[in-house]
């Protein structure tokens, strides 16, 4: 399997580092015959081998088996896939970032955080990530610019637990999805529930997402699932009408 990894604006260089990482990692991978069920160099050892650190090497580990390429055990390591084991996801299942949007397709991003912060679960989050109340939550608001512009207003919350480096994580700059890729053991984004509707903005709404006029909003509701089928995050969104659409794929 060849995966097909994005294109920069200008050439490789302007991918982000992991993406460059993976598409490294799996040529050599390749072009040594490696076979499926072949076990991978130490982390420390691949770290060094392609002059990154730890975080990033994680990150781009998670890129390749989050396309079904590569796969880890515990305590074990990390392994080539079995080709039964290969997946590849279905239209309609696959779950990418805003930030994974922007490089697709060669938009520029920029986010402002508007709040960032870690405090107990309430009662229905809990309920929703399957957490017991209470239990730590990553909690962020961000403004999402793509080319300069003002997309979306955006609220994350994660259960701290699945990746405790989110806390001390600039994301004016990191992407949430890469950050929770590097996890150990990797977070990835699987499938996700999702819905959305329309209505017209509030004043802090309308202030932020620089609405002057009657344009409305459209507010996106996500539950993201990982791996193993477990809640990974719970999003609100809320899109400028004119300037987002939504697009999805009916399955059986």
């Amino acid at each position: 399997m060849t995966p097909s990894f994005p294109q920069g604006l200008l050439s490789d260089d302007a991918l982000p580092r992991y993406v460059q990482v993976a598409a490294r990692l799996w040529a050599d991978i390749t072009a040594r015959g490696a076979k499926a069920g072949d076990r991978l160099p130490s982390e420390r050892s691949l770290a060094i081998r392609y002059e990154v650190s730890r975080d990033t090497l994680r990150a781009a580990l998670a890129e390749l088996a989050n396309r079904g390429l590569l796969e880890s055990a515990a305590a074990r390591g990390w392994f080539v896939t079995k080709e039964d084991q290969v997946v590849t996801p279905a239209a309609g299942h696959t779950v990418e970032g805003f930030a994974d949007y922007a490089l697709k397709h060669g938009l520029a991003t920029r986010s402002r955080v508007l709040e960032s912060a870690t405090r107990p679960a309430t009662v229905n989050e809990a309920e929703t990530l399957r957490i017991g109340p209470g239990t730590a939550l990553f909690e962020m608001r961000r403004l999402r610019f793509l080319d300069g512009l003002v997309v979306v207003l955006e609220h994350n919350r994660v259960p701290l637990s699945l990746c405790p480096r989110l806390a001390s994580t600039d994301f004016t700059t990191a992407s949430l999805y890469a950050t929770l890729r590097s996890a150990d053991p990797p977070q990835l984004p699987r499938v996700a529930d999702y819905q959305v509707g329309a209505r017209q903005p509030e004043a802090a709404e309308r202030e932020l997402l620089e609405i002057d006029d009657g344009t409305p909003v459209l507010v996106a509701e996500q539950l993201t699932f990982n791996q193993d089928r477990r809640p990974l995050e719970l999003t609100m969104q809320v899109y400028r009408g004119d300037r987002y659409r939504f697009r999805a794929s009916i399955t059986d």
